[in-house]
C-alpha cells in the first residue's frame, strides 16, 4: 500500500466537543475549549502524520442558524471545510442527544464518506448509546460510527485506523513535525479568549475578541512577553471584564498564562488591555481586523 494523505473536517452542533477532539489527537492545545456554543470561530487545522498517512483535521464552527455578520462568516468556513473534506467526522453529544435537531442538520450535507462520532461515552451508561446509534442511522448511512470520549481519549486509536482506510494514496502536505498551520500568536490569543468564556457570565464572552499585538521572546531569560487587547462591544461589558480593582481580567491573565507558558515551552510575561468596538460582530472592517476574513 502507498502512503496515504487527505483532509478530514469535524463538524456537527455546537459543544458536541470537536475542539477537545482536535487536542486530543494532537496530544498539544491548539483550539481554545469552553462549555460555551460557538467558543470556535475560525477553521482550525492539525496535523497528525505518522508512517502511513498525513490526516489534516479542521476544526469547525458548531453548526448554527447566524444571528450576525460573524455568524454568516462561521457559517462559511464550516460550508467550505466540509466541501473540501475527503472524510467528513459528524460529532453527535450521547449525554445531550436530539435527534430532531441532528436530522435537521444532516439532512443538508452531501459527502460520499461521512463517520458518526457519538461522544462524551465517559457521561453515558452503555445502553444509552443504542438509540443514539439507531436514531442517527435512520436519518443516513455512515461509513463508520465509532462511539468515543474525545476528553478520556477512549475510540482515538480506533478513529484513526478507520479514517486511514478512506483516505486517499496521496503525498504529505506539510512536514513530519507540523501540528497546525495556526500563527503564534494566534493561538495565544484563542488560549486567552479561552479564559474569558470560562470566568464571564452572560452574554458577555459571545462579544469578545482577543488581538495578540506584541510577541517577543528573550532567549537569556527563556521568557516569552505577550502583550493582547480583549475587545468587547459596550462599555459596561468593559468594567465587567476588568472588574473591580482590576480582579477579573487578572483572574482571566493568571489563567491565561498556565497555558501560555505550556505551549510556547517558557516563562511568559502577559500584558493584558480592554478596549471597546462597538457592534463589532456585525461590522465587516472590524470582523478583518480580527482575522475574520
Amino acid at each position: 500500500m502507498g502512503f496515504k494523505s487527505g483532509f478530514v473536517s469535524i463538524i456537527g452542533r455546537p459543544n458536541a466537543g470537536k475542539s477537545t477532539l482536535l487536542n486530543a489527537l494532537l496530544n498539544e492545545k491548539v483550539a481554545a475549549t469552553s462549555p460555551k456554543p460557538q467558543t470556535t470561530r475560525s477553521r482550525i487545522m492539525g496535523i497528525v502524520t505518522d508512517s502511513e498517512a498525513q490526516i489534516v483535521f479542521l476544526d469547525t464552527p458548531g453548526i448554527h442558524k447566524p444571528k450576525n455578520k460573524l455568524g454568516e462568516y462561521m457559517e462559511s468556513v464550516t460550508n467550505q471545510s466540509t466541501s473540501e473534506a475527503d472524510v467528513l467526522l459528524y460529532m453527535t453529544d450521547a449525554s445531550e442527544f436530539d435527534i430532531r435537531r441532528e436530522s435537521e442538520i444532516l439532512g443538508g450535507i452531501a459527502s460520499p464518506v461521512i463517520f458518526l462520532l457519538i461522544n462524551k461515552i465517559d457521561k453515558v451508561q452503555k445502553q444509552d448509546i443504542l438509540p443514539v446509534i439507531s436514531g442517527m442511522s435512520s436519518v443516513r448511512e455512515f461509513a463508520e460510527i465509532i462511539p468515543i470520549s474525545a476528553r478520556n481519549r477512549e475510540g482515538l486509536d480506533e478513529l484513526l485506523i478507520c479514517t486511514k482506510k478512506y483516505l486517499p494514496d496521496g503525498p504529505k502536505f506539510f512536514p513530519d513535525d507540523t501540528l497546525t498551520d495556526q500563527p503564534e500568536r494566534s493561538i495565544c490569543a484563542e488560549l486567552i479568549r479561552e479564559k474569558a468564556l470560562h470566568v464571564l457570565d452572560d452574554e458577555v464572552p459571545y462579544g469578545i475578541a482577543v488581538v495578540t499585538e506584541k510577541m517577543t521572546f528573550n532567549e537569556q531569560k527563556n521568557l516569552t512577553s505577550i502583550d493582547a487587547v480583549i475587545y468587547c462591544e459596550k462599555e459596561s461589558h468593559k468594567a465587567i471584564i476588568i472588574g473591580k480593582g482590576g480582579a477579573m481580567l487578572k483572574k482571566i491573565g493568571t489563567a491565561a498564562r498556565f497555558d501560555l507558558q505550556r505551549f510556547t515551552g517558557t516563562k511568559v510575561f502577559l500584558r493584558l488591555w480592554v478596549k471597546v468596538s462597538e457592534n463589532w460582530r456585525n461590522n465587516r472592517r472590524h470582523l478583518s481586523d480580527f482575522g475574520f476574513n
